[in-house]
């Protein structure tokens, strides 16, 4: 077994080769930036033939898929490597201190779109395998599917894995696409929540109306839409639709256990996003709400004038983009419909109110026993020097459950990033160490997944 791969890895390089990967402004919701995802491909692919995969770019639907294997290993374990190369878009662009497509360093950290979400996490593993290759044979058989929907929820990804399930067979499936619990404190995932995306559309007038001569008498969109949105929630922030709780699984008092022992306190938590309070569901911890309880909560708004000065309409429609986390026991196609049923009936007199399905992803849950939970934590100590920490996360990775499913392996979940990361927001970043110890993490993984 290797035990020196610290020192043998080319930091500025691999710095060098992520800053060009993140100069492709590959941003899969705009249609627009279509050879940018083709380039982003094409810049993989090359990159993983160059130290000797099979390596191609798949075509589907929507984004093309990138696709390579490197299978010398005979008798040892088939890894699938999974990260994503699309990004979210940059906006809001005024918000960036320096451009979000040319990654620059401050305070030791890479300020990119997509630096830590995923190009940073992905290629790490990409410079993980080379540098076992540098030193001789892979321990294991290794495959890479990196896909570009991610962003948009992989509409085409689940199609192409039944299409390509033969060749994708494996023993295991590894994906880094999230944050670890703290910066000291390396962490294994074994939870992930799933996701129900929706939209909430009111109509009311056939126009926008003067609100002298229609205030008061015409209903309003805008003020019917907050209606319907305050009443999602009650005082105890739970959810009101009705069945929303149905199958919900509880913590057990192991978890629970586990999680106040880690290093969590709520005033830091607090203060690092910049807000004097933590609201949530009553009964239940910070990390109990954000790891293991499912939520509501609204993305985005909109109706009615919003340009400089004023402009007295009562405007004809309003809307909202709703997420709503889901945990083990929630079924995303069940709640939409759920919602779907309840905003109408608490929808004020006056107006027509409808939600449209955007897509979702199912909750995921793995048995903390597994031999490549444990691989995984002997690797994170090799290179932190101190056993990692098993959470769960609130975020959600929608096509995790569909790998289980159609290639019927394990999914282990070794996250590389920090939520103070921002990513998703503007001034994404990623650690230069996270990114560092990512290649070194993901070398010691394939290692210790050959024992």
């Amino acid at each position: 077994m290797t035990t020196d791969l610290s020192s043998r890895l080319n930091r500025e390089e691999a710095n060098q080769e992520l800053f060009e990967l993140l100069r492709i402004p590959s941003v899969s919701s705009d249609s627009t930036r279509k050879a940018d995802m083709h380039a982003a491909a094409d810049f993989l692919r090359a990159k993983l033939a160059a130290i000797g995969f099979m390596a191609r770019v798949d075509a589907t639907q929507g984004h093309p898929v990138v696709y390579a294997e490197h299978l010398q290993a005979p008798g040892q374990p088939t890894v699938l490597i999974y990260g994503h190369y699309d990004v979210q878009p940059e906006a809001p662009l005024e918000e960036w201190v320096t451009p979000p497509f040319e990654p620059t360093v401050r305070d030791g950290r890479i300020y990119a779109r997509g630096s830590t979400d995923d190009k940073g996490q992905a290629y790490a593993h990409v410079k993980g395998v080379e540098l076992l290759l540098q030193q001789g044979a892979l321990p294991v058989n290794v495959k890479f599917l990196l896909e570009g929907e991610e962003e948009v929820g992989s509409p085409n990804l689940e199609p192409y894995l039944r299409d390509h399930a033969q060749e994708l067979a494996c023993d295991v499936i590894v994906i880094s696409d999230g944050s670890r619990f703290a910066a000291d404190v390396p962490t294994v995932t074994y939870g992930l929540r799933g996701l129900s995306y929706v939209e909430i559309h009111v109509q009311g007038a056939n126009r926008d109306l003067h609100s002298g001569s229609y205030g008061g008498a015409a209903p309003n969109p805008i003020n019917a839409l907050c209606e319907i949105i305050a009443g999602l929630k009650d005082e105890q922030g739970r959810v009101t639709i009705p069945g929303f709780y149905d199958g919900v699984e509880d913590l057990t008092p192991e978890e629970r256990e586990m999680w106040a022992k880690l290093p969590h306190d709520d005033a830091e938590f607090a203060a690092s996003i910049g807000v004097p309070a933590l609201p949530g569901e009553a009964g239940y911890s910070t990390l109990e709400r954000i790891w293991a309880r499912p939520t509501l909560d609204v993305n985005g708004i909109w109706g009615g004038f919003q340009g400089e000065g004023s402009k007295t309409v009562i405007a004809a429609k309003a809307g909202a983009k709703v997420s709503m986390r889901l945990v083990p026991g929630q079924d995303p196609a069940r709640i939409t419909r759920l919602i779907q049923e309840y905003v109408p009936q608490i929808a004020p007199q006056g107006v027509h109110a409808e939600v449209r399905e955007h897509h979702g992803g199912q909750p995921v849950k793995f048995d903390l026993s597994s031999p490549y939970i444990k691989a995984a934590d002997r690797a994170l100590k090799r290179v932190f020097g101190r056993e990692a920490a098993f959470a769960r996360t609130g975020g959600s990775i929608p096509i995790v459950a569909a790998f289980s499913a159609i290639l019927k392996a394990p999914v282990l979940l070794v996250d590389m990033g920090l939520n103070e990361d921002a990513p998703h927001s503007p001034n994404e970043s990623f650690a230069i160490s996270d990114y560092h110890n990512g290649i070194l993490t993901s070398a010691y993984l394939l290692e210790e997944l050959a024992q």
